[in-house]
């Protein structure tokens, strides 16, 4: 994130439920890191982001809660990149009722 331009505070913690509570990330969404940025609006990045799906999300600024990337897929952003890897990117609400949605598809699908 840092070579792409953004500004990166980093706080290292033994336990992250709290946060993942607080950031309103599931079970079923949860994965090793959970960030937030900012901007016009406040969005939770879950997981392994790619660069581009945070760059579409800070572009269309839809009325979501944040981002995630479940788990911690091979080769996503940090864990032996490739461009060619497929996974999914999900984005979910503040409502618990609702479903996660997919907001991006790496490997060539957007």
């Amino acid at each position: 994130m840092e070579k792409a331009g953004y500004v990166v505070e980093i706080n290292d913690l033994d336990d992250l439920s709290g946060i993942k509570k607080q950031a309103g990330v599931s079970k079923d969404l949860e994965a090793c890191h959970t960030a937030v940025i900012g901007g016009d609006r406040t969005y939770v990045l879950e997981g392994h982001i790619p660069l581009a799906a945070v760059e579409k999300l800070r572009s269309e600024q839809p009325a979501i809660k944040g981002i995630s990337t479940p788990g911690m897929p091979m080769g996503s952003l940090g864990m032996g990149f490739d461009a060619q890897a497929k996974y999914k990117v999900y984005a979910y609400t503040n409502q618990s009722t609702d479903k996660p949605t997919v907001f991006y598809e790496t490997g060539g699908g957007k």
